[in-house]
C-alpha cells in the first residue's frame, strides 16, 4: 500500500544536493614540495575536514526508496511486494568513519512467532541477524552486527532476498545498488574506501562531515491554569470565523466537537485547537493564535519542509492526530496512512515564542509494517 495525499510535508520535495568542491594543491611557487612546507612549519594545523552541503530530499528507485535528512544521515529502504510485510533498512551517517547499519522486519504469517533465529539470505547465502532494540514477537525487527559489509556487496549485486524467521518473506531487490549509490554520491563517497557501492582509492579524508544543526530554542514554560484538552470552550471571537464553524458542522457528533484543546503560551498568546473531522484512525484539528480571552484569532502557521502551503487541501494550520505539550513546548502530528500506524508522516514544532518551528519531521511511504521509530528523518534541529 502506497502512501498518498496526507497531510502537508508527507511528499518530501525532489532538492538536488549542492556540489561539493575539493580544494587543489597548495602552489608550486614557493619552490618546496608538500613534505618540505610541512617540515618547515611544524605548528602549522592540518586542513579543516570538508562540511557535508545537503539539503532533505527523498527519492525511488523501482522497489527502493532512499532518503538523506538536513544532518547527512540517509536511509535505503527496500520493500516486500504490495500488501505484504517485509522490509530491509539500510542507515549510514555522513563522515569518514560512519559505518552502515542494517536492520529488517516482517510480521509472521499465521500462527508463527517471531522467536525462531532470524537471517537475511541473499542468493541462497545466509546473513545472520540478531534481535534488534525495536523487535518483539508479532513484528520482529533483525539487525546484522556481524559482516554487514560483505551483506551490502552481496545485496547490491543480487537477485533474491529473503527474510528467515518464524516465517518467511521475500524482499525486492530490484533498485537496491542504485538506492545505494545515490547515497554515495549524496554524502561525498564516490570513489572513497567508505562507499557502500562504488569504492575507489580516493582519500576518505575527504568524505565530508556532518553539517551544524539548526538551534532552535524554545520558549520557557508558563502556567496553564484554565487551560488544557479537558471541558474546553471556544472563544467566541473564534466560533465567529466561518471557517472555524463549517468545522464545528464537520465535527457535530459529541465526541469529536468536544475535542477542542488549549494553551497559554504567554501572558499575551493563546493556543487554541478546533476539531475538524475525524476518520477511522485519524482526528484533524485547526490550530489557532488569539490574544488574551480568545481575542483577535489567527491561523498559526505549522509548516513543513516544504514551507506554507504545500498542500492544497490541508491548511498550513492543520494536524492529523495533533497534541501540544507545554511542558516542552512542542506540536506534535502523526497522520497514519492506515490503523496500524506504519506509514504516513509525524512532525514536531516548538513555540519559539515568536510562532512554531519545525525541530522534527519524518515520512515512510509504504505501508510495509516499519515502525515509526525507524522511519528516516528527513529534518532534526538541535
Amino acid at each position: 500500500m502506497t502512501l498518498n495525499g496526507l497531510s502537508r510535508g508527507v511528499a518530501l520535495s525532489a532538492l538536488v544536493l549542492s556540489a561539493l568542491s575539493i580544494a587543489g594543491c597548495g602552489d608550486k611557487d614557493v619552490g618546496k614540495t608538500p613534505a618540505a612546507t610541512k617540515a618547515a612549519n611544524p605548528s602549522a594545523p592540518a586542513a579543516a575536514a570538508p562540511v557535508l552541503q545537503i539539503r532533505p530530499e527523498t527519492k525511488t528507485f523501482r522497489d527502493w526508496s532512499a532518503t538523506c535528512g538536513n544532518d547527512g544521515t540517509c536511509w535505503a529502504f527496500g520493500f516486500a511486494p504490495e500488501f505484504a510485510a517485509g522490509w530491509v533498512r539500510i542507515t549510514l551517517a555522513p563522515g569518514p568513519d560512519a559505518q552502515p547499519q542494517i536492520l529488517f522486519g516482517y510480521w509472521p504469517d499465521g500462527e508463527a512467532k517471531g522467536a525462531g533465529p532470524l537471517s537475511l539470505t541473499i542468493d541462497g547465502r545466509a546473513y545472520p541477524a540478531v534481535f534488534g532494540a525495536a523487535s518483539d514477537a508479532e513484528a520482529p525487527v533483525g539487525e546484522i552486527r556481524d559482516g554487514a559489509r560483505a551483506a551490502l556487496d552481496a545485496l547490491a549485486q543480487g537477485k533474491v532476498m529473503i527474510i528467515r524467521g518464524a516465517s518467511t518473506q521475500e524482499v525486492s531487490l530490484h533498485g537496491a545498488a542504485a538506492a545505494l549509490l545515490w547515497i554515495d554520491e549524496k554524502q561525498g563517497r564516490l570513489d572513497t574506501p567508505t562507499a557502500l557501492i562504488r569504492r575507489g582509492d580516493r582519500p576518505a579524508a575527504l568524505v565530508p562531515i556532518a553539517p551544524s544543526l539548526p538551534t532552535v530554542t524554545p520558549a520557557p514554560a508558563v502556567d496553564q491554569a484554565g487551560f488544557g484538552d479537558q471541558n474546553q470552550r471556544l472563544p467566541a471571537a473564534l466560533r465567529a470565523r466561518t471557517e472555524v464553524g463549517n468545522c464545528l458542522k464537520e465535527s457535530a457528533t459529541p465526541d469529536i466537537s468536544d475535542m477542542v484543546m488549549s494553551a497559554r503560551l504567554d501572558a499575551r498568546t493563546e493556543l487554541w485547537a478546533v476539531p475538524c473531522g475525524a476518520g477511522a484512525y485519524n482526528l484533524t484539528h485547526n490550530w489557532y493564535l488569539t490574544g488574551p480571552g480568545g481575542r483577535d484569532p489567527r491561523p498559526a502557521v505549522l509548516a513543513g519542509l516544504e514551507g506554507s502551503g504545500s498542500d492544497p487541501v490541508m491548511p498550513d494550520n492543520s494536524t492529523t492526530n495533533g497534541a501540544y505539550d507545554p511542558k516542552t513546548r512542542t506540536l506534535s502530528a502523526f497522520a497514519k496512512a492506515r490503523g496500524l500506524g506504519d506509514c504516513g508522516a509525524a512532525q514536531t514544532w516548538a513555540w519559539t515564542g515568536q510562532g512554531f518551528t519545525l525541530t522534527q519531521e519524518s515520512v515512510m511511504g509504504e505501508c510495509a509494517g516499519v515502525p515509526s521509530d525507524l522511519w528516516p528523518v528527513s529534518w532534526r534541529t538541535r
